[in-house]
C-alpha cells in the first residue's frame, strides 16, 4: 500500500445508521426520452387520430352517408317538472313530465300521495270585509292577528302603492263582488260526446309509467303504483325516494330510456353511436354530476358526453355573449352572469322559489274568494293540472291588468262527466305572480326541513366536494347584514374573494376584525363555509330584484353592473307571466339607480323570435353541440374508465 494512505476501518456490525433509502443517480438515456412530452402522447390526441382514421377509411362495400350536422348528438335538459331531449339537428325538443310510476307489490304497501305545503297558511277562515267608501281607495286595513293576514296584507300595501305611483284606479269592494259570485256558482255538467278534450284514464298497466302517462292514473295508490319525480331543484329528489341514489338513477335511465324508443326511435342497442350533451345547473353538486355521467356512459352506454351549464347555454341560444341570466323554474330559481362565453362563478345564487309556489298561492288566494270547486286536492295531479291551466291564463305582472274578471276552468274527474266551472277574481291575479318579489308569504322553514342530504360529505371519491364551493360572493354579499358585528367569523380560502367584492355607494363599511377570544376558539361553527348562519339557505330567501341586483354586484364594480342590468335574459317557465318584463325592469330601475353612478335604463332582453323561453337553454345547447369546437370537450367511454370524474374536469372549464 502506498505511503500516507491509512487503513480503512471495517464496520464489523454491517448496520445502516439511518432507514432512508438514497435512490440511485438517473439514467442519462432516460433524461433525452421525449415520453410524454408533447400533446401527441396524450389520450385525447390519440382519440382524436383514431376517430380522424375511421373517418377517412370507411369500411370497404359501404358508402358514406351525409347526415345533418348533430343528428347523431342528443340533447338531454332535466328539470324538476319536465325533462327536455332531443337530437341537436331537431328544431324544438321533446318535453316529457318527470314523472315516473312504478308498480309496488302488494298495493298495501303504497301510501296516499301528500303534498308539501311551501306557503304560509291561515289559521282560521276570516270573512272578507267590507271596504268603506268614505276611506282612501288605495288604503288597506288588516283587521286579525293573523300573521298570514299581516303578511297578505304588507302584499297588498306594495301592489297599491304601485297602482298609486302608476295613477291607476282601484275598483271599491271588488272582493266582495268576486266572492258573492264564487259561492253562488254552479257547475254545469259536460256530457261525454260534447267533451272534446276527453281524458283517457289509466286503471291497470305496466310495471313502469312515465311521464303523461304515469298523470293519467286513476288512482295510483288503488292500483297500487307509487308516483314519483326523480329531480328537485337542481339535484336528485332525495325527499320522496330517501337515501337511495340507484332508485333515483333506475327512474332517471327510464324515462330517458323509454322516451328515446317510444318518441324518437333510438334502440337501446344504437346507444352507443350516439353522443350526448348534458345541461347542467349552475350552482350544482359534483356528486349529481358524477353520477349521471356515470349513467349516460357505463350504465346505458353512449358514446361520449359533454357537460355544459345552463346559463351558458342560454346564451347561445339567445345570441349572447354577455347577459345576467334569471332561470324561473318550477321548484327553484337560478341567477348567473356569463361574461364571454363563462359563468361568472361568483355571481351564482339559487333561490327556493319558483313556479310550483306561485300555484300554490293562487290556490289559496282563490280559496279565500271562495273558489267554486272546493274539493280540490293539490297532490291529485288533475287537481294540480286545474290551476297551473288558471296560472298561465289569469296571472299577469302589469297593474293595469287588474280588472275584475271571470275566467271559465274544466274540472275532469276520473270515470265522471266533465264540469265547467266560472270564477271571478280582481286582485289575485297580479298577487300571485308578486310572491317572487314579495317571498314572506313563502314558508322557507318548512323548505328546509323537507331537505334531506343526498350523501355524507365526508364520504367522497377523487375529487372533493367541499362545502365552500357551494358559497359564492353573491350570497355573500347578500347576507352580509347577518354576520356578527364583531367580525369574528372567518372566511375560507374558498371564498376570500368575496372579501374583495365591489361595494355600492351606500353601502356601510365594513366592521374591523378583532382577534379572537379563548371563548371564540372553543366554538365551532356547524354551517358550511365556517360561518356563523347557514349563508346559502339565508341568501335563498331573497326577493328576485334583488337577488339579482347583488349577482351584479358580485361581478365587480359599477361597469359590470351597468353591463349586465342591461342585458338580463329571463328563462324558464316563470317568463311566461305577462308583464314580467316591465315588473322585473321597474324594480330592478328603482334599486339600481340611487345606488350606481350614471346608471343607465335597466333592460330585459326578449327571447327570440317564436322561441319558448322554457327550452331556450335546450336550443342554446344543440347550438352548442354543432359547433367545431366541442370536439375538444367530449369525454369518451375509455376516458371515464380511466379517470372519472377528473376527465371531466379537463374538459370542462367550470369543474
Amino acid at each position: 500500500m502506498p505511503r500516507g494512505i491509512p487503513n480503512a476501518r471495517r464496520d464489523e456490525d454491517g448496520l445502516k445508521y439511518t432507514t432512508f433509502y438514497v435512490p440511485l443517480a438517473a439514467n442519462p438515456k432516460h433524461m433525452v426520452s421525449s415520453y410524454m412530452k408533447n400533446e401527441s402522447q396524450t389520450m385525447w390526441a390519440r382519440n382524436a387520430q383514431k376517430k380522424a382514421q375511421s373517418r377517412t377509411r370507411p369500411e370497404e362495400g359501404t358508402v358514406p352517408q351525409e347526415t345533418r350536422r348533430g343528428s347523431q348528438v342528443i340533447v338531454i335538459h332535466p328539470g324538476s317538472q319536465s325533462m327536455r331531449i332531443g337530437k341537436a339537428s331537431d328544431v324544438f325538443p321533446i318535453t316529457v313530465p318527470s314523472v315516473v310510476a312504478r308498480k309496488i307489490t302488494p298495493a298495501s304497501n303504497v301510501s296516499a300521495p301528500i303534498y308539501r305545503s311551501g306557503i304560509i297558511r291561515r289559521r282560521q277562515e276570516v270573512a272578507i270585509k267590507t271596504e268603506d267608501s268614505a276611506m282612501d281607495e288605495y288604503a288597506v286595513t288588516v283587521n286579525s292577528d293573523d300573521p298570514f293576514e299581516e303578511k297578505m296584507g304588507e302584499v297588498i300595501v306594495s301592489l297599491r302603492d304601485r297602482m298609486r305611483f302608476y295613477k291607476l284606479r282601484v275598483t271599491p269592494n271588488a272582493a266582495n263582488a268576486a266572492t258573492t259570485f264564487n259561492e253562488q256558482f254552479q257547475p254545469e255538467t259536460i256530457s261525454e260526446h260534447n267533451d272534446a278534450f276527453q281524458l283517457e284514464w289509466i286503471q291497470e298497466g305496466p310495471d313502469v309509467l312515465i311521464g303523461e302517462k304515469a298523470l293519467r292514473l286513476a288512482d295510483p295508490q288503488a292500483s297500487g303504483y307509487i308516483v314519483r319525480s326523480p329531480l328537485h331543484g337542481s339535484s336528485f329528489n332525495v325527499r320522496d325516494y330517501g337515501s337511495s341514489v340507484q332508485s333515483i338513477l333506475s327512474d332517471i335511465e327510464i324515462l330517458i330510456r323509454q322516451t328515446l324508443q317510444e318518441k324518437m326511435g333510438i334502440q337501446p342497442r344504437d346507444f352507443k353511436d350516439y353522443s350526448v350533451l348534458l345541461v347542467i345547473p349552475d350552482l350544482y353538486e359534483r356528486s349529481y354530476l358524477r353520477e349521471l355521467s356515470n349513467l349516460l356512459l357505463v350504465t346505458m352506454g353512449f358514446k361520449q358526453l359533454c357537460a355544459q351549464q345552463e346559463s351558458l347555454a342560454a346564451t347561445y341560444g339567445a345570441g349572447l355573449s354577455n347577459a345576467c341570466v334569471v332561470d324561473i323554474g318550477a321548484v327553484k330559481t337560478s341567477i348567473a352572469c356569463v361574461d364571454e362565453g363563462l359563468v361568472v362563478a361568483d355571481t351564482r345564487l339559487i333561490l327556493n322559489m319558483g313556479g310550483n309556489d306561485i300555484t300554490e298561492f293562487l290556490s289559496i288566494l282563490l280559496k279565500r274568494i271562495r273558489f267554486p270547486y272546493k274539493e280540490f286536492d293539490l297532490s291529485r295531479a288533475y287537481d294540480w293540472s286545474i290551476f297551473e291551466d288558471l296560472k298561465a291564463r289569469m296571472s299577469t305582472l302589469s297593474e293595469s291588468d287588474v280588472t275584475l274578471s271571470t275566467y271559465d276552468f274544466i274540472v275532469r274527474h276520473p270515470f265522471k262527466p266533465a264540469k265547467k266551472y266560472s270564477v271571478r277574481a280582481y286582485d289575485e291575479t297580479i298577487l300571485a305572480p308578486m310572491i317572487v318579489f314579495e317571498p314572506r308569504m313563502i314558508d322557507f322553514e318548512k323548505k328546509r326541513q323537507a331537505h334531506i342530504p343526498m350523501s355524507n360529505p365526508d364520504v367522497t371519491d377523487e375529487i372533493i366536494d367541499h362545502n365552500s364551493d357551494q358559497i359564492t360572493s353573491a350570497m355573500l354579499i347578500s347576507t352580509q347584514h347577518l354576520m356578527p358585528a364583531n367580525g369574528t367569523t372567518k372566511i375560507p380560502a374558498g371564498a376570500a374573494s368575496a372579501s374583495a367584492a365591489p361595494r355600492v355607494d351606500g353601502d356601510p363599511p365594513a366592521a374591523p376584525e378583532r382577534s379572537p377570544s379563548s371563548e371564540d376558539k372553543g366554538k365551532k361553527s356547524k354551517h358550511p363555509g365556517g360561518f356563523d348562519i347557514d349563508v346559502a339557505d339565508e341568501a335563498s330567501r331573497l326577493p328576485l330584484d334583488v337577488a339579482i341586483f347583488n349577482s351584479t354586484r358580485a361581478a365587480g364594480g359599477d361597469d359590470k353592473i351597468r353591463k349586465y342590468l342591461q342585458a338580463v335574459l329571463i328563462i324558464g317557465g316563470g317568463a311566461n307571466v305577462p308583464g314580467m318584463n316591465h315588473g322585473l325592469e321597474s324594480r330592478l330601475q328603482a334599486i339600481a339607480t340611487p345606488l350606481v353612478a350614471d346608471m343607465e335604463k335597466v333592460q330585459i332582453i326578449p327571447p327570440p323570435k317564436e322561441v319558448d323561453p322554457t327550452v331556450l337553454a335546450w336550443k342554446g345547447a344543440a347550438v352548442l353541440a354543432k359547433m367545431e369546437g366541442v370536439s375538444e370537450l367530449w369525454v369518451t367511454q375509455s376516458d371515464w374508465d380511466i379517470l372519472g370524474i377528473r376527465g371531466l374536469k379537463e374538459r370542462c372549464f367550470f369543474l
